[in-house]
């Protein structure tokens, strides 16, 4: 069987991406969670925002030490599997990196000793400013990144001269077209990742009579934010939407598996198909009529052009964009209900009471992690098969490498994966099950310190006494 290098180093990619991903979508939120809660502890002198803050430190050190990990060997496939975007786009994309070094890494790098070590060691102030340079600096990671990804989207401020892109005009770049909305959709998704793991862990003290007192507090802040965020994130995904639609609008029509070249409105919505993109049409089709139209364009009859106005090789694969856009909009409506009913449990004063809804809180956990995944595989196999769109085709950006090499370094980090994050993610979960350090004088806290038995009967008897 004869493999294709660039299939498998798609794959190798996408398998690492995936990995990488998902930690800066945490950290981003954690650490600002941390700096809030020093921030807390400075104004209110109440030792548990003080305990909590430390505690959610240690779980930030090990997410960010993956994080970069799984960052450094992204820059190493750039390198090996697409030496030809690096020659082709590195004149743009090469700096913009390194402005992320300079400024997010060197801020980072700077002041993430001092949070890490510095308890006790330097004076409060100092320690939270420390932190709050950290929040600041993974929020810088993620401005320089998504500039850098979107201009792969959609180019602007550069020439082509022999073939090779060129910058004429940093502003251009830094700000093309597509990073306004892309920077406030993704970094609305960090918080809200972050706020349903620290529900969720707060949901399972709660549950197991652990650390009362700070699982409270963890609830109301994590849910008075989501109730924010989440409906912010309805018009952050609109806008984002609508500027794809503008800017890329082959994508919007594979998002929503529309095929006719030209058809007047009203379209419907496609809530559920089986693309067929042999017979380019969809298969077993449920659709909400004029509901296409009013999302895409804000108007009952307006229409949008489908795949079929654009030529087969410049179409991206329908299928994954098609199911991902669908899944991350199931994981939003998710998230709304489940605030919603908090909210409600928390005007009727119930929030508290251990039952179905924590108990399915406390597993909601990875449901933004999902959301974040399923968004980015939308926008980024709905950009092929460009990997700088009018730029350089992806099937021209790999290395003159051959299968066996891409696919034999694809295993290697496979396993080495498999062992490395299975171990950073078993002993976050170990930190996340032990809970914070307590003292014994602090009534709540002191439960986690009795049997398990015993821990439970304290920690409902507390829970029953905030109803």
């Amino acid at each position: 069987m004869d493999l294709d290098p660039v299939i498998l180093a798609r794959i190798q990619f996408a398998f690492t991406i995936t990995f990488h991903i998902i930690f800066p979508s945490f950290t981003i939120g954690l650490a600002a969670w941390i700096a809030t809660l020093e921030g807390m502890w400075l104004a209110t002198s109440r030792d548990h925002y003080h305990q909590l803050a430390r505690f959610w430190t240690k779980v930030f050190a090990v997410s960010f030490a993956m994080g970069v990990v799984s960052g450094i060997v992204l820059s190493y496939q750039f390198g090996t599997n697409w030496s030809r975007f690096s020659e082709v786009v590195g004149n743009v994309i090469g700096p913009l990196i390194g402005y992320e070094v300079l400024t997010a890494f060197f801020l980072e790098a700077t002041f993430l000793g001092l949070m890490l070590f510095g308890w006790n060691k330097v004076p409060p102030w100092l320690h939270f400013v420390a932190c709050v340079a950290v929040a600041v600096g993974t929020t810088m990671s993620a401005f320089w990144i998504l500039s850098a990804n979107s201009w792969m989207q959609f180019p602007a401020g550069h020439e082509i001269r022999d073939g090779i892109a060129v910058p004429v005009d940093w502003m251009k770049i830094i700000f093309n077209p597509t990073f306004p909305t892309r920077l406030g959709h993704m970094v609305v998704a960090a918080y809200i990742t972050t706020a349903f793991v620290i529900f969720a862990v707060g949901a399972r003290w709660l549950l197991a009579g652990k650390a009362v007192e700070k699982a409270r507090i963890m609830i109301h802040m994590s849910l008075g934010l989501l109730l924010i965020l989440v409906p912010v994130q309805a018009f952050l995904g609109d806008a984002s939407g609508l500027n794809t639609l503008e800017h890329q609008p082959v994508k919007v029509a594979a998002m929503e598996g529309h095929w006719p070249a030209e058809e007047a409105g009203p379209i419907p919505w496609v809530l559920f198909a089986w693309p067929n993109e042999k017979e380019e049409r969809n298969d077993f089709q449920i659709a909400i009529p004029y509901a296409g139209s009013l999302i895409l364009t804000h108007s009952l009859d307006g229409t949008i052009k489908g795949l079929k106005a654009f030529p087969p090789e410049d179409r991206p694969p329908v299928v994954i964009p098609f199911f991902a856009f669908r899944v991350m909009i199931g994981m939003w409506g998710i998230m709304m209900l489940t605030v919603l009913v908090g909210a409600f449990l928390w005007w009727r004063g119930k929030l508290f009471v251990p039952g179905k809804y924590l108990r399915f809180v406390a597993q909601t956990w990875p449901i933004g992690f999902i959301a974040v995944l399923s968004g980015w595989f939308t926008t980024e196999v709905g950009r092929q098969p460009w990997v700088a769109t009018g730029i350089l085709r992806t099937v021209d950006a790999i290395s003159p490498v051959t299968a066996g090499a891409v696919l034999t370094t694809l295993i290697l980090f496979v396993l080495v994966y498999g062992v490395v994050f299975s171990a950073g993610i078993y002993y976050i979960n170990r930190l996340l099950d032990i809970g914070p350090d307590v003292s014994a004088h602090e009534d709540d806290d002191a439960s986690a310190l009795r049997p398990l038995s015993a821990a439970h009967d304290a920690g409902r008897k507390a829970i029953h006494a905030g109803e």
